[in-house]
């Protein structure tokens, strides 16, 4: 009986030790908040090949849950092309170490002088919000891979902050890798 009891034991430890490593992974196994980047390099800005940049993401995750991401390329011709605002939203790590990153921007498009009386020149409007829900693997302390991303659109008149409304669009599955910025003093160390 002594012998069962033991091996009772044992074996609810060892499960218990292998379910714990088993959900260690990912996010809850990693510190995964930062700051992150990843690049848009050589954009042919108009589709014309008379602009090309290269844009940068930066994505923020805090420790109190909430994330930002602005992108470089959001104010780049924003008077002819329009604008968007910074990403704000919330992050949450899922049970299998999936990290979730839900985010609203807002987009302005330009408008013409004399479109309203109250606009004497030419200007930017809102034009639309969008809601974006992120599916993203956490590889180590360094590197996400954003696995998935689907968006919400608003009307300018639309609330944004409501997770069933706007029009849902398709899912995109292409991936990209963030990785994490870190700060160096190495180029303050040069003469």
């Amino acid at each position: 009986m002594f012998k069962k009891v033991i091996f009772v034991l044992v074996a609810l430890v060892a499960f218990s030790f292998a379910s714990s490593v088993e959900a260690s992974t990912g996010c809850k196994k990693f510190n995964f908040t930062g700051s992150f980047t990843r690049t848009q390099l050589n954009v042919d800005v108009f589709g014309d090949a008379s602009v090309t940049h290269s844009w940068v993401y930066q994505l923020n995750l805090h420790s109190d849950g909430s994330a930002t991401q602005y992108w470089t390329g959001a104010d780049d011709f924003m008077i002819n092309t329009g604008t968007a605002a910074p990403w704000t939203g919330s992050w949450l790590c899922r049970d299998d170490g999936k990290l979730v990153v839900s985010m609203i921007t807002a987009n302005y498009s330009p408008v013409a002088a004399g479109s309203n009386p109250n606009v004497l020149v030419q200007d930017l409007s809102l034009f639309s919000h969008i809601r974006t829900t992120y599916l993203f693997s956490v590889d180590n302390a360094n590197t996400l891979t954003r696995l998935q991303a689907r968006s919400r659109s608003y009307g300018p008149t639309d609330d944004p902050t409501d997770p069933a409304g706007g029009s849902l669009g398709a899912l995109n599955t292409t991936p990209f890798t963030y990785t994490r910025s870190q700060a160096s003093d190495a180029d303050l160390n040069l003469p």
